[in-house]
């Protein structure tokens, strides 16, 4: 079956192409207007901003011939902005565009005191007896990363709800045109089995109604691996004591990046993070190695993808200049889902806050902008400052540390110092004030590491963690001192991060991912099985 895919140009895109024909389906890219019309079964995904989106659907001509294959009620399948799509408008829009307005309702923001983004693997509650949600289970999970969702205004026409602090439609259903929030080729087996039904079945149309209810959100536990060139110029994973990765003078070799990824996705990890901890400076940007990485994994792992490490603008040794837009798009093209900034994103907060002014052009704006909050990811590398009281730092946010942990002089309290360069040069600038300022320039997601607990097996830092968390609106992820199942069941009880990442332990295989996944359900915590 031939598959018509409409890629306007935002996000990535390979992923699902992969998917596509991973179940059997061969691929026609839209080109030109008439394509749309051409084809047999199309699919709309999209990312982003909403405006940006249908901007440059009016541009290229798409909007008529969408319209028209819509009202003749052949097979669609609109994925995530590419649903909101379908609606008469959203509250994201800067300058309003006519929309599609296939379905009557608008799209509006999350109004919630949880995170927003809504990121991460949440349930679905069955409203439509679908031929396109045949073989899901009741309790399946899939994919969402999003700021916004529709409000339709026929109920009829919704497929699913899912709850994120209240019930939304996260799938809408009339005739053969379908729209889900979650994204299935993000979503593991699960999703895969939805692109399968929408390409092979022969009628798409419900066969009524239905009731079949689900759980809710799901903690993520994240396997990342650290790539670096050995001294043989070959990419491999590694792994750092407190930043170091050399051991008896070599990298220490973990294993090849794609192999892992490739091992964990099949284990049950809910993301793969990918740490580019090699500079590639002199690389044109379509020779950078981690390309080839996340094309190949892309392949083979149909779960979020986020790489860091590199993403700011360069000159490459032939002159050419790149920006950091430009970086971040080549790895969106490449499979990546999330872009993770990290000493750049301390140069951006501390003049933003020295300023006082948004430029509009760092690269946390300007990715934001075009691909979406959910799309940037801020990595940050503190280190405890030791101080005897809060008035000791009073531009800092001081905790008093209850792990009962003191510092080289008996210190009870401490602020959380940001670095740069892998840990080796501190800024003065804290954790919190870092997380705070980031969040204001367009950031969705904050990546929480500490450099004191990188590599001692001793657990999180839960007073980093309580301190950033309660101070944001955006999604944490837990990072650094993992060493047993155990350790990630306290994150999650003691603080509202809502996802947490390992590495060693992993790499090492002294925890399995599912034992972490099991330990976590005996102990209440819900998780995507």
């Amino acid at each position: 079956m031939k598959i018509t895919v409409l890629d306007y140009g935002a996000g990535n895109v390979r992923s699902l192409i992969n998917a596509v024909e991973k179940m059997g389906g061969s691929i026609k890219m839209v080109e030109k207007p008439e394509d749309i019309l051409a084809a047999e079964r199309l699919i709309f995904p999209g990312v982003g901003n909403y405006g940006a989106m249908l901007e440059i659907l009016h541009e290229r001509g798409f909007v008529a011939p969408l319209r028209e294959y819509l009202n003749a009620d052949r097979p669609f399948l609109g994925i995530c902005v590419g649903m909101q799509a379908l609606f008469e408008g959203s509250e994201e829009e800067l300058v309003p565009n006519e929309s599609i307005g296939f379905f009557k309702g608008r799209v509006k923001r999350f109004r919630t005191e949880l995170s927003v983004p809504h990121i991460g693997w949440n349930g679905i509650h069955i409203k439509q007896d679908s031929p396109f949600l045949d073989g899901v289970e009741p309790d399946t999970k899939f994919y969402f990363v999003h700021s916004y969702h529709v409000v339709p205004e026929n109920s009829d026409v919704i497929l699913t709800t899912t709850t994120y602090d209240y019930p939304y439609a996260s799938a809408v259903q009339q005739g053969n045109i379908i729209g889900t929030q979650f994204h299935p080729e993000k979503s593991g087996a699960a999703g895969m089995k939805l692109l399968d039904n929408f390409i092979h079945s022969d009628s798409l149309k419900a066969r009524g109604p239905a009731d079949i209810p689900t759980k809710g959100l799901s903690k993520r536990v994240i396997a990342c691996l650290d790539v670096r060139s050995n001294d043989n110029g070959d990419l491999v994973v590694t792994k750092g004591d407190q930043y170091d990765v050399r051991e008896a003078g070599s990298v220490r070799n973990l294993g090849k990046p794609v192999d892992l990824a490739r091992k964990y996705y099949e284990e049950g990890a809910d993301e793969i993070t990918f740490l580019n901890i090699t500079g590639f400076r002199d690389f044109p940007l379509e020779d950078m190695p981690m390309l080839k990485v996340l094309e190949e994994t892309s392949k083979q792992v149909f779960v979020p993808l986020t790489i860091g490490g590199g993403i700011r603008e360069f000159t490459d040794a032939q002159g050419r200049h790149y920006s950091s837009l430009d970086v971040a798009s080549r790895y969106f093209r490449a499979g990546a889902d999330k872009v993770s900034i990290g000493s750049d994103a301390v140069y951006i907060a501390m003049a933003y806050l020295e300023s006082g002014q948004k430029t509009k052009r760092s690269a946390i704006e300007e990715i934001s902008r075009v691909y979406g909050a959910q799309a940037v990811v801020i990595s940050v590398d503190p280190k405890r400052a030791w101080v005897d009281s809060p008035e000791d730092a009073p531009k800092h946010h001081v905790v008093k540390v209850t792990s009962g942990e003191k510092g080289p002089n008996g210190e009870a309290y401490c602020w959380y110092q940001c670095t740069v360069s892998g840990g080796r040069k501190a800024m003065e600038i804290d954790a919190v004030a870092l997380a705070k300022a980031c969040e204001a320039l367009g950031a969705g997601e904050i990546l929480l590491n500490c450099i004191d607990k990188d590599g001692t097996n001793s657990g999180f830092d839960l007073d980093l963690i309580n301190a950033v968390r309660s101070n944001v609106t955006i999604p944490v992820i837990a990072s650094s001192g993992a060493g047993c199942e155990a350790h990630f069941s306290e994150v999650f009880k003691c603080t509202k991060a809502e996802a947490a990442l390992a590495a060693g332990i992993f790499h090492r295989e002294e925890v399995p991912i599912q034992s972490v996944k099991q330990h976590l359900a005996e102990q209440g915590i819900e998780v995507r099985k």
